[in-house]
Formats: structure tokens, C-alpha cells, sequence
């Protein structure tokens, strides 16, 4: 195959670099990596960081300040889990503070050189049975993180959530593609999306229909706990359309 044919010129303007990044270890991986049955646990409601977890967080903030990542990022989106937020506010916020004995990351103010966060349910976790995916009430997310935007949630309380059944990978896929579909109606063309692996992957799913098998089998790799992983993508419905 000649070099060329592999190389393909689109417009800057109808391209996004998305940065995907998944939370950090969880309680709740930390039990369920001893016992899956544990994910059944009401005790592991909408599990938080562990200290691991929040030592990742505070090894991946490092490594986007040091990269100059974070004066470029437009917007952050996080799915509204308590993990997810705590990432988000954790790696691209401005501060952190001692709650409860154990340190988090709060955003009690929006900093001028850090972006958006915004709370999106589309991309939160698998729904279902499991008590670690049930999100807590928007009321409550919104006094414990209060510099994230919460105006795209659904509703107070978690309806999205069904403790008898569990989301099949058919619906989560097309959960993503409807997500996808959103983030091309935002205006900002360099976004970072916080989330969950099997999330992540499903995204990278979609955008990767069009690749190599080779490329897409690298792209789609499970993910580490805190993982960045960046991706520039093309909207080419819109190409010729002007």
C-alpha cells in the first residue's frame, strides 16, 4: 500500500482530541479483586478512591501539570460516581482538603487555569444489582463537590440505577453512542472524559470501528486504574457537507 492511502487531510475545526481517563483504584475493585460476590455489598455504595487509588490520582495530577496537558484541556466530563468525581477533581482541580481522616480532593473553588468539570450521567458505569454504581443524590454530590456542574444530571435521585437487573453490553454500547453523539454538539475541541474501564472501552469501541483490527485491538486494551489514554478523533459526516 502506497503511504498516501493511509493518510487522510480533515479540517481542524471538525476534529476533537479527547483524553480518556479512567478512575482511580476504588474500593470497591479492592474487594472485588478478593471476591466478586462483594460487589454485591450495600457497604460498597458508590465506592470511593482507596488510598492507592488517591495516590494515583495525585501520580497522574504530577504528570498533567509537568506535560503542560492541563493549560490546553477545554473541559472535563465526569460520570457523576463518586470515584469519578474524586479523579476529576483529584488530576484537572485546583484543591484538596482532609475529610473525614482520609484526604480527598475537593473543588472548592474553580481556579482560573483549571477547566470545566461537568457531571454527565450518560457516561457513568455499567447500570444494575451492584450498589458501587449507584450513584448518591445530586443534592449531595453538589455539597461535596460544589465547583463541578451538575446541569446535566437527569434528575435528584438515581432512576437510571435497577437493583434487580443488571445493563447488557448492547445497551451500554448504545448508551456510548448516544454520549458520543453529545460530545459532538460541544463547542470544545480538546476534552477530557473521566469514567470507567468498561465505559472507556465500549467509547473507543465506537471510534475505532474504522481502524486496523491491529490498531483497534491496542486501542481497546483494558484499562489500568488512572490511566490516561489520548485519541484525536473526526466527525466525517460533516466533511463536504459545507
Amino acid at each position: 500500500m502506497n503511504a498516501t492511502e493511509a493518510q487522510f487531510p480533515y479540517p481542524w475545526q471538525r476534529c476533537k482530541i479527547i483524553h480518556l481517563v479512567r478512575h482511580g483504584q476504588a474500593m470497591h475493585n479492592v474487594e472485588g479483586d478478593k471476591n466478586r460476590e462483594a460487589l454485591l455489598s450495600p457497604q460498597l455504595f458508590d465506592a470511593q478512591l482507596s488510598p492507592l487509588g488517591l495516590q494515583q490520582v495525585s501520580k497522574l495530577r504530577q504528570d498533567v501539570h509537568a506535560s503542560g496537558l492541563l493549560k490546553r484541556i477545554e473541559l472535563v466530563i465526569t460520570s457523576p460516581l463518586y470515584r469519578t468525581m474524586q479523579t476529576a477533581i483529584g488530576v484537572f482541580g485546583s484543591e484538596s482538603h482532609e475529610d473525614g481522616g482520609n484526604e480527598i480532593f475537593s473543588s472548592i473553588s474553580a481556579a482560573l487555569n483549571c477547566p470545566q468539570i461537568m457531571a454527565v450521567e450518560l457516561c457513568r458505569d455499567r447500570l444494575g444489582v451492584r450498589p458501587c454504581d449507584m450513584r448518591r443524590r445530586v443534592s449531595e454530590c453538589r455539597a461535596l463537590f460544589p465547583s463541578i456542574d451538575f446541569s446535566m444530571m437527569d434528575g435528584e435521585d438515581d432512576n437510571m440505577w435497577n437493583p434487580d437487573v443488571r445493563e447488557p453490553e448492547e445497551k451500554v454500547a448504545a448508551r456510548m453512542i448516544l454520549f458520543m453523539k453529545w460530545l459532538w454538539t460541544r463547542p470544545e475541541q480538546e476534552i477530557v472524559i473521566v469514567s470507567h474501564g468498561i465505559i472507556l472501552q465500549h467509547i473507543l469501541n465506537v471510534l475505532g470501528n474504522d481502524c486496523h483490527p491491529t490498531v483497534r485491538s491496542a486501542l481497546c486494551k483494558r484499562f489500568d486504574n488512572c490511566e490516561l489514554r489520548s485519541v484525536v478523533i473526526v466527525d466525517k459526516s460533516l466533511i463536504g457537507g459545507d
